[in-house]
C-alpha cells in the first residue's frame, strides 16, 4: 500500500529540492534582497488565494471524519490571507498584480487536483502543507524580519496539523486502486517540482 512516507523515501532528492533552496538559505542569513522577498510575498499571496479554493473543494470530497482538520485549515487560511495583506501593506506592495508564470502554472495544477479522487486530493493537500512546514523549519531560527515568516509555517501547531493531514492521506490510500496510487504519486512529484520552481522564481526576483 502506498503511504506518504513511502513517497518521501522514494523521492528523497526531489523533495529536498522542494524544501531546501538558496532563497530560504539567504533568509536564514538575512542576506535575501527586498526584490526577492517581495516577489515571493506577493506571488505567494496570489497562490494562497487559489489554494484556499482548493481546500474548500477538497472538503466537498472528504469523508465526514476528516472535516475537523480541513475546516480548521480553512479557518487558518482566512487568518493567513489577512496576515499577507498586512505584510504587503507594511512593504507598500500591490497585491492586485498578475501572477508570474510559475505561480500561474502552480495555480492551474491546483485546479487539476480538484478533478481527481479524494485520496489523490488528500496526498496533494498534505504535500503542499508539508513543503512549507519543512521549507521554513529546516533552516533553523531566522533573523528579523524573517523569523515571523519562518515561525508561521514552522511552528509546533502547524507541524502537528501536517501530521494529521498525513494520517488522513494514508487512511484514504488504504483502499485506493493501483491507478489512484499512481495518480497520487504523480501529484506528489509535480508538487515537489512546482515548489522548487516557486522558490526559484522568488530567488530571481521574478525575472
Amino acid at each position: 500500500m502506498l503511504t506518504c512516507q513511502k513517497l518521501l523515501n522514494k523521492h528523497t532528492e526531489l523533495w529536498q529540492k522542494a524544501t531546501i533552496h538558496p532563497f530560504l538559505g539567504q533568509c536564514k542569513l538575512g542576506t535575501i534582497q527586498p526584490i526577492q522577498f517581495n516577489t515571493w510575498l506577493v506571488q505567494d499571496y496570489l497562490f494562497v488565494v487559489e489554494f484556499t479554493r482548493l481546500v474548500a473543494r477538497i472538503l466537498n470530497a472528504a469523508p465526514v471524519q476528516h472535516f475537523d482538520s480541513i475546516l480548521g485549515g480553512l479557518n487558518a487560511l482566512k487568518d493567513e490571507l489577512n496576515w499577507f495583506r498586512d505584510k504587503a501593506a507594511e512593504r507598500n506592495l500591490d497585491l492586485s498584480t498578475i501572477k508570474q508564470s510559475t505561480c500561474q502554472e502552480y495555480c492551474n495544477f491546483l485546479l487539476e487536483i480538484t478533478e481527481m479522487s479524494y485520496p489523490v486530493q488528500a496526498v496533494g493537500l498534505w504535500a503542499i502543507e508539508l513543503a512549507y512546514n519543512q521549507g521554513w523549519q529546516l533552516p533553523g531560527p531566522m533573523p528579523e524580519p524573517y523569523a515571523e515568516f519562518a515561525n508561521r509555517w514552522g511552528n509546533v501547531a502547524f507541524t502537528e496539523y501536517v501530521r494529521i493531514l498525513e494520517k488522513q492521506a494514508d487512511s484514504a490510500l488504504e483502499t485506493a486502486s493501483e491507478t489512484v496510487e499512481q495518480q497520487a504519486e504523480s501529484v506528489f512529484i509535480q508538487i515537489a517540482q512546482l515548489e522548487n520552481s516557486f522558490w526559484q522564481m522568488a530567488f530571481t526576483g521574478g525575472q
